[in-house]
């Protein structure tokens, strides 16, 4: 079974990958993986087999890789995602779990949870970057995925969006380290927060943050 490639139109300057004869294609992403603090959360996303070819519905060429939309548009786009997805799975991979099997082996457990967690089985993957291992059905690793393949760019949201909300639900009960802010990613706010108070329980410690809180 190929796969065909359609292309979508040139404003939204992205293609979209379309496995021939699956009836449940899970596009898959994470977010979170470049984080100090909490865990990576991942997100697998099946739409109906007609959202695959350009033109279907208009706010599809609005997709793109999440870190690459404004808040507002990320938010928007969720809402459209969840209301239209046939099925959508969220895991994650805890800050103990990244510290005991590394973040990549984490990053790909937190996207085999949101598999194992969508409705319906998905009989392909179409997933950001690298092919997963061991995976229960047949695969394609995209690089970039998440700004050229529709159905990644919304696991990329999903994720991101499910993430963010985490963070600011995590921000109340760590004050002072501004993770509602910068989501727990390595900004010169978030060291000096860990210089003045040392790491919380969620902080990535194999992350080197100890280091990192010198600087």
């Amino acid at each position: 079974m190929g796969i065909l490639l359609l292309l979508w139109p040139a404003s939204s300057l992205r293609e979209s990958y379309s496995p021939r004869g699956y009836a449940a294609i899970a596009g898959v992403d994470e977010a979170g993986r470049g984080c100090l603090f909490g865990p990576v959360v991942a997100a697998a996303v099946v739409f109906p087999e007609s959202y695959y070819h350009a033109g279907s519905d208009p706010w599809l060429q609005d997709l793109d890789d999440s870190k690459k939309l404004s808040p507002k548009m990320r938010e928007a786009l969720f809402r459209r995602i969840m209301s239209h997805a046939r099925s959508v799975g969220l895991g994650q991979a805890t800050h103990l779990e990244i510290d005991k099997i590394n973040i990549r082996r984490a990053s790909f457990l937190a996207m085999k949870r949101a598999i194992a967690d969508l409705s319906i089985k998905a009989d392909y993957l179409l997933v950001d970057g690298f092919r997963l291992e061991d995976a229960a059905c047949p695969q394609q690793g995209i690089p970039k995925g998440d700004s050229r393949s529709a159905t990644i760019a919304a696991a990329s949201i999903v994720a991101k969006v499910h993430r963010d909300r985490l963070m600011q639900e995590l921000d109340r009960v760590y004050n002072g380290y501004g993770i509602a802010q910068h989501k727990g990613y390595g900004t010169r706010q978030h060291y000096e927060a860990l210089n003045k108070m040392g790491p919380t329980p969620m902080h990535r410690l194999s992350f080197n943050i100890l280091d990192g809180m010198k600087k």
